[in-house]
């Protein structure tokens, strides 16, 4: 259970305090690639917290998402994310 004030709290100001803290912690070492890490970061959980929303109906999680059904279909290749109407899991590797 979330506290309000962390309810209250824009998911901006989560993502940019969470990249601030990695930048802080990685020191003097400059990170490479920090955008398509960043998005190979987020993306699975935002399709698998979505798919989970729509009872795994692709549809209306790319309508959701505001991309096409294939777009999403080749993001769940790319991220092995298997979608079915009772339970949403990432393939391993």
């Amino acid at each position: 259970m979330h506290s309000d004030t962390e309810q209250d709290i824009p998911l901006r100001q989560h993502v940019q305090k969470t990249i601030s803290r990695y930048l802080h912690d990685m020191g003097h070492t400059q990170p490479a690639n920090l955008y398509q890490m960043l998005l190979a970061e987020i993306e699975p959980p935002l399709i698998e917290e979505i798919l989970r929303c729509t009872g795994g109906n692709q549809s209306r999680a790319a309508d959701m998402l505001g991309m096409t059904r294939n777009t999403l279909r080749t993001k769940m290749q790319r991220y092995s994310i298997s979608a079915r109407s009772s339970k949403i899991t990432r393939l391993q590797r």
